[in-house]
Order: structure tokens, then sequence, then C-alpha cells
């Protein structure tokens, strides 16, 4: 299992990625293993404004659905859409191709607030 600790973590099994005043978002790699096979992602709007803690989007897999939640408070500025044709590149790339969304961070203390991967790590038992 993999924790990168360049990203900050939701208990709720997002990550983020920062660069400069936006973050990429995705699921962790403990939350696609969990999941199982996903089959399908609801992407959020570009321009849609998000509030940290608040359901994005879901993502589907064969065993279940689960609300996505936004890490920080922002707008929505990208979209992968790739995940609308292959959404399995999360399972396979969950760091990496299989980003969810982009967004223009509002509230850069809102960070602070997140787990680092030691931490998250902690939180999953691993």
């Amino acid at each position: 299992m993999n924790f990168p600790d360049n990203l900050k973590y939701t208990k709720d099994h997002e990550w983020i990625r920062v660069e400069g005043d936006a973050g990429v978002v995705g699921i962790t790699d403990y939350a696609q293993s969990e999941l199982g096979d996903i089959v399908f992602v609801e992407l959020p709007g570009k321009g849609k404004k998000v509030r940290q803690g608040e359901s994005f989007g879901t993502i589907e897999a064969v065993k279940a659905v689960s609300d996505l939640f936004a890490p920080v408070s922002g707008e929505v500025v990208d979209v992968n859409a790739e995940l609308e044709k292959t959404a399995e590149l999360i399972n396979k790339e969950p760091f990496g191709s299989g980003w969810i969304m982009k967004i223009k961070i509002a509230k850069k203390e809102e960070l602070g607030g997140l787990l680092s991967a030691q931490q998250y790590r902690q939180l999953v038992g691993k």
C-alpha cells in the first residue's frame, strides 16, 4: 500500500497534492483497494464551488457507491475526463493518472487540518 509523503489526506480517504494555489485531488490507495473494481465516477462540473468536507461527487465500485469529499474549499478548475471512459484508472494509479479533480484553493489554512502520510497510515492501521 502506498502513502506518498508529499500529499495531505482526509479521514474520508481523499488526498490532495498542492501545486501553487491549486490542488490535485483523488482517493487513496487504501480507499481504492477497499472499494474494489471501480466502474464509474461522478465528476463535478468545472467552475463548481466546493467546501471542505462536503460531497463533490460519487464513486461507484462493483461492491458499493461512496461519496467523494472535498479536502479543502475552492473552485473546480479541471476534472479528469479520462475517468468517464476508464474509471479503473483509479484502481491502477490512484496517485497518478487516476486523479479526479483540480481545485483552486480558497483557504490555504484548511490544509493545516489535513493528515500527513504518517497520520493517515495510522488511521487506516497500515
